[in-house]
């Protein structure tokens, strides 16, 4: 059996609905606009600074001047030269 519902009451869940529509799409931003967390290695940026890394070490360049070019901490770039010894060690 169906109920019945009044003009005022369908007005009032309503309301109600568009009220949560406006919450929900506010939570939605949130998540769609929220950092990740921890590091994404190998995406795109991280691929040329350490590109900029291999070369600038290789050209005998210091871990802090690699750093300040690459608006990067040192410890970074210690990260990129342990991937990087990690590569030629397997590579050899």
């Amino acid at each position: 059996m169906e109920k019945v519902i009044t003009l005022e009451e369908a007005l009032k869940i309503i309301g109600e609905l568009e009220n949560e529509n406006v919450e929900l799409r506010e939570e939605l931003e949130y998540y769609k606009n929220r950092k990740l967390s921890g590091r994404q290695k190998h995406n795109a940026k991280w691929m040329a600074i350490y590109n900029d890394f291999v070369a600038g070490y290789e050209s005998g360049m210091t871990m802090i001047e690699i750093a300040r070019r690459n608006n990067v901490s040192e410890r970074t770039i210690y990260r990129y030269k342990a991937y990087y010894d990690k590569i030629k060690e397997n590579g050899n």
